[in-house]
């Protein structure tokens, strides 16, 4: 790929990944809205817990996607023929490890770092999405312990 195709496909696969992922962090946030009126009776704990689990799991089915999408890419641009090596790639540049076992040449090189900013991306979506989850949780809580001891008084 020339450089120029390097940054467009690279720009295109990203902008699908993002979306895929905006989009599962908006599905994760109406099934937390709906889930946290059922969870409202148990201790702050297990509410927390509850919620993060559901929201983590959520968030893997998402980077899982985005994953799978530049691992069927690398297969088919021809960057790598062995199914095994396009995950693992993925997953390394993704999370961006880059072990350095792999790599791809100069043809793909530009391209593999879009890899390397979805995972980057994604991940500072997710911990965000996850930090803002546990903060209303917690707001909530206080708001419900103030509004219950102004009642007592």
């Amino acid at each position: 790929m020339t450089v120029v195709q390097q940054v467009l496909w690279g720009s295109a696969v990203l902008g699908l990944c993002l979306i895929i992922h905006v989009s599962c962090l908006a599905v994760c946030a109406r099934v937390l809205e709906s889930i946290s009126q059922r969870v409202r009776h148990r201790k702050l704990a297990m509410q927390i817990a509850i919620m993060l689990m559901l929201a983590l799991g959520i968030l893997i089915v998402a980077l899982t996607i985005e994953v799978w999408i530049w691992s069927t890419i690398w297969i088919l641009f021809g960057i790598f023929s062995d199914w095994n090596e396009s995950v693992y790639f993925s997953l390394v540049t993704f999370t961006a490890l880059g072990y350095g076992d792999l790599v791809v040449g100069p043809e793909a090189r530009i391209f593999a770092t879009f890899a390397a900013v979805t995972g980057l991306l994604s991940f500072g979506l997710s911990t965000a999405f996850l930090v803002a989850v546990t903060n209303r949780l917690l707001v909530a809580d206080r708001e419900d312990h103030h509004s219950r001891t102004l009642r007592r008084h």
